[in-house]
């Protein structure tokens, strides 16, 4: 069970597409939001970002399935032309860009932390902050290496990865206190 389906939402869960379709549009929202918090290096093509967070929040509160369904959501609102991407970037030509491995990236790790999440990773803060490790560790390999097509491979680790480790150990950090939390505030036993 993840966190999603521990809430008391009464007659909403009834009817689990609309359950489910709630979750899934507010996840890839959560996505959008957090991608708005964009900080330009003028060094990189890659933008300092709360996507990676909110990605593997989401997929650790909804699991697997809706975590994924959540990112497709949010990709396909960019390519179709909504200011989902960073910094309010649209349209698919974003995927097949320097960032677009960042992009592509999220879904298996979306579905890999949500599938810790349903083992219930979530509710210790070492799992917690393991599964988030795994879960950037598929951002930044998948990230690199489609950002190597366009920088070399040389660059690719000092452009797309190695500037963004500080800020993913703090938002790592965040996750591990806040999920752990919440459960806690549910009631939930270890």
């Amino acid at each position: 069970m993840v966190f999603a389906d521990a809430l008391p939402v009464g007659k909403l869960k009834t009817h689990a597409w609309l359950y489910d379709s709630f979750l899934i549009l507010g996840g890839s929202l959560f996505i959008a939001l957090s991608a708005q918090i964009a900080i330009p290096l003028p060094f990189s093509p890659v933008p300092i970002t709360g996507q990676t967070f909110a990605v593997l929040v989401v997929a650790m509160l909804l699991g697997r399935w809706r975590g994924v369904a959540a990112v497709l959501a949010y990709l396909a609102e960019g390519s179709i032309g909504l200011p989902v991407f960073a910094g309010g970037a649209v349209g698919f030509a974003k995927i097949l860009g320097p960032t677009g491995g960042y992009l592509v990236s999220f879904l298996p790790a979306a579905y890999l932390v949500g599938y810790l999440a349903e083992k219930g990773w979530d509710r210790k803060v070492s799992t917690t902050f393991l599964a988030m490790i795994l879960g950037n560790v598929i951002i930044f390999g998948f990230g690199a290496l489609w950002l190597a097509k366009f920088v070399g491979i040389n660059q690719a680790f000092s452009l797309g990865v190695l500037p963004f480790l500080a800020g993913d150990v703090v938002k790592i950090g965040l996750a591990t206190v806040v999920l752990p939390g919440a459960w806690k505030l549910l009631g939930e036993k270890k």
